[in-house]
C-alpha cells in the first residue's frame, strides 16, 4: 500500500490557489507546542510549520487524528469530535478562513478528507510492523524531501507521537525503527530519519 502525488505540481497549483484566496485574510504565527484555537465559525489554512490534531479518551490517552503542513486546512468544523486539539509541531504561520470562504477552497477540504483517510487505513493494519512502515512512508511523503541517501522525513516526531498514533507502545516503535535499520530500510540521522529506495 503506497500513497503518491504529485507534489512539485500540486504544492505549485495550491499555492497560486491560496494566494487568490487569502490575499486580504488576517494571519498568525503560533510557537512549537502552542495550540491553535478550536472555533466553530474558523478554519485554518498552514502557510508555513506543521501541526498535529488530537483528542484523548477518559484515561488521557493521547489519539493523534492528523499530521498537517503547508496548504493543509485544519479546524474544529472538519472535525465535531471533543475534546479536539491542533497542537504545532514547529513554529507555523496559518491564514484564517471565515466560514463564508470555505466553499472557495474545495481543494483543501478534498485533501482533508483524503488524507485522514490515508491515515486511517494504515492505523488499522493488522501487522505493527507493517502498519509502522506505512506510516513512516506517509510522512516522507508528506513532509519529505529529497536528499543523497533516500527521503528524509523532516519533521521530529518522537516514538511516544508515534506510538500514539499507531495505537501502540513506545518501546515497539523503538525496536521497529532499530529494525528498520538493521535491515538497511531507515537511516536515523540526529532526530531525523531517512528511508532509503527499496529495489
Amino acid at each position: 500500500m503506497t500513497y503518491s502525488n504529485n507534489q512539485t505540481h500540486n504544492s505549485h497549483s495550491q499555492n497560486l490557489h491560496n494566494s487568490t484566496i487569502g490575499a486580504h485574510l488576517p494571519q498568525r504565527v503560533f510557537s512549537r507546542r502552542e495550540i491553535i484555537p478550536s472555533r466553530n465559525d474558523v478554519l485554518w489554512r498552514i502557510e508555513s510549520g506543521a501541526a498535529r490534531t488530537v483528542t484523548w479518551d477518559e484515561d488521557g490517552t493521547y489519539v493523534t487524528l492528523g499530521y498537517w503542513g503547508v496548504g493543509d486546512v485544519i479546524g474544529y468544523p472538519l472535525s465535531k469530535i471533543n475534546p479536539y486539539q491542533i497542537e504545532c509541531l514547529i513554529t507555523t504561520q496559518v491564514t484564517i478562513l471565515p466560514a463564508h470562504l470555505w466553499f472557495q477552497d474545495m481543494n483543501g477540504l478534498l485533501s482533508h478528507i483524503q488524507k485522514t483517510e490515508e491515515l486511517l487505513s494504515i492505523v488499522n493494519c493488522k501487522r505493527v510492523a507493517l502498519r509502522m512502515w506505512l506510516f513512516l512512508v506517509w510522512l516522507s511523503e508528506k513532509f519529505g524531501r529529497d536528499v543523497e541517501q533516500g527521503k528524509m522525513i523532516d519533521l521530529n516526531v518522537t516514538h511516544q507521537e508515534i506510538a500514539e498514533v499507531l495505537n501502540t507502545t513506545r518501546v515497539t516503535v523503538t525496536r521497529l525503527l532499530q529494525h528498520f535499520e538493521e535491515e538497511g530500510k531507515l537511516i536515523r540521522n540526529r532526530r531525523k530519519m531517512i528511508l532509503t529506495p527499496q529495489n
